[in-house]
């Protein structure tokens, strides 16, 4: 922010946008509300569109199928000290994951995840005794009364876990990016990596070009976007999902098995740690070696089962830990786009070049 404002290219103007201005199915600009209460209008051969999680802005430009399937209820732990100094934490906990993560050299947040669109309410207090009678319980020890601490001290936030896959209507003169345009669960922190990847591939696009104006030759070359973007975000979001499900509690013993497959696997340590932190953090960001992980799990996870003896039983809840790894990870990999996320030299955008002919 500050940066930009030592620029002579860069004009900053603040404001709330109500809307976007159309022209024959062009974006032209946008209308905004600025402290005054004034309105007014800025335009522009390109508008990127990027005003988060809750936009109102995302209809025009792609379909929305926005999932909830949990919330995060965050604390802040003070004057605590984590098992690993410097380190996250994820607890499986039951019903879901519990994570921690230091932000000060004195503080600790603490992100409860609650399955489902509603929360205990906080005003009642039936939020506080849920995390003292309910999460308490779990958390580690040495971190257990600095949590409840937290609790009494009653600076409690909620928050809902969106999930929505990229579905984007390629408009002449905008452009939509960030949560507005795609999301995934945030047990797994990928939305700024998606983020900041995306913005290195949309500047690598736009850098060669010397003119903005022509908005339908512009929207058929950005096209090529949402098919280079693809290996980094279908990867992260991918993995969040599936590490969501997979490490949420189930009365299911086969998910059960993979939940605790899962967690031995990471704790071999080698490739079966390193290959997952590369694809959760981006440095290796290819599908095939997430599914290639995933599935490593669970064939690890049955042949934990197979031992010392397998049996009917132990055969069959194998079967459903296989079948139940198919049906976490193949719904995502179908909402991101088989083509697009294994594929995607075979989409012809892939080859868009920069329409200098045009201009």
């Amino acid at each position: 922010y500050e940066m930009s404002l030592v620029l002579i290219c860069v004009q900053l103007e603040q404001g709330t946008v109500t809307s976007l201005l159309e022209e024959n199915g062009t974006v032209k600009g946008v209308q905004y509300k600025i402290k005054s209460g004034e309105e007014l209008k800025a335009y522009a051969p390109l508008t990127i569109v990027c005003d988060g999680c809750f936009s109102n802005l995302r209809r025009a430009l792609c379909s929305p199928k926005v999932e909830v399937p949990s919330c995060f209820v965050g604390l802040v732990l003070e004057n605590c000290e984590l098992p690993h100094a410097n380190h996250g934490h994820v607890i499986l906990a039951n019903p879901s994951p519990i994570l921690f993560y230091p932000i000060s050299s004195t503080e600790v947040r603490c992100l409860v995840d609650v399955p489902g669109q509603k929360v205990p309410s906080i005003a009642s207090g039936e939020m506080a005794n849920y995390l003292k009678t309910v999460v308490a319980p779990q958390i580690p020890p040495q971190i257990y009364d600095s949590f409840i601490a937290a609790i009494d001290k009653g600076s409690i936030r909620t928050m809902p876990n969106r999930s929505m896959p990229a579905a984007p209507h390629p408009t002449p003169g905008a452009l939509l990016m960030g949560d507005a345009f795609n999301m995934r669960h945030p047990l797994t922190g990928g939305g700024m990596t998606v983020a900041l990847s995306d913005i290195v591939v949309l500047r690598n696009l736009i850098k060669p070009l010397r003119n903005l104006h022509d908005a339908s030759a512009l929207c058929k070359y950005l096209e090529s976007f949402y098919t280079l973007r693809k290996p980094v975000a279908s990867t992260i979001n991918t993995l969040a999902g599936a590490l969501y499900k997979v490490f949420s509690s189930s009365p299911d013993k086969a998910r059960d098995e993979m939940r605790q497959a899962c967690f031995d696997y990471l704790s071999l340590g080698g490739v079966c740690s390193n290959g997952p932190i590369a694809l959760l953090s981006g440095l290796n960001p290819r599908p095939l070696s997430l599914v290639a992980h995933f599935f490593a799990v669970a064939i690890f996870g049955v042949g934990r089962l197979m031992l010392p003896l397998p049996s009917p039983k132990r055969l069959w809840t194998g079967a459903r830990l296989i079948s139940g790894a198919c049906g976490i990870i193949f719904p995502i990999i179908k909402a991101e786009g088989v083509r697009q996320m294994f594929f995607p030299a075979t989409v012809p955008a892939y080859y868009r070049a920069p329409p200098e002919a045009e201009f």
